[in-house]
């Protein structure tokens, strides 16, 4: 696995397609998802893009604090189908995590996960914070990891 840590006006045209082609292939067909997936916050985040071969397998978008929450925020956290069962999410999760703190500082994030994925995100150290909402027709949980572990 070859990770890739960036801004957007460091990646290529070639690495911001296969973002887009991975977030959409997961989050807009299938889980049959329609909304609007690339956004403006693609220009303020850092990317991670994981690649195996030429293929990207992984990617998840990262904001430093005070752009979404006052702390740092992870999202658009996705495997490629392909991949699923070989703890690609956990190297992925694992990887977002450690590039975070070494970029932003601090060991604090703030998440809004997919209700079925909360105990793989509790894995991590994040502790659900109010009560589960619908977004984009999607059961989610906001998520925060303190800046201590428990």
């Amino acid at each position: 696995m070859q990770w890739q840590w960036a801004k957007i006006d460091s990646l290529s045209a070639r690495d911001v397609h296969g973002m887009y082609q991975l977030r959409q292939a997961v989050f807009v067909l299938e889980q049959t998802c329609l909304y609007p997936d690339i956004d403006a916050l693609d220009l303020q985040a850092w990317h991670l893009l994981g690649w195996q071969a030429q293929t990207l397998v992984a990617y998840a978008r990262l904001f430093e604090p005070g752009i979404k929450y006052s702390e740092p925020a992870m999202g658009r956290v996705v495997t490629a189908p392909t991949m699923r069962g070989r703890q690609l999410g956990r190297q992925l999760v694992a990887k977002a995590l450690a590039c975070s703190e070494a970029t932003f500082g601090t060991r604090a994030m703030r998440i809004s996960a997919q209700l079925h994925l909360r105990a793989f995100y509790e894995s991590f150290g994040f502790i659900c914070e109010g009560e589960a909402y619908d977004e984009d027709g999607i059961p989610h949980i906001e998520m925060f990891r303190a800046t201590k572990e428990p």
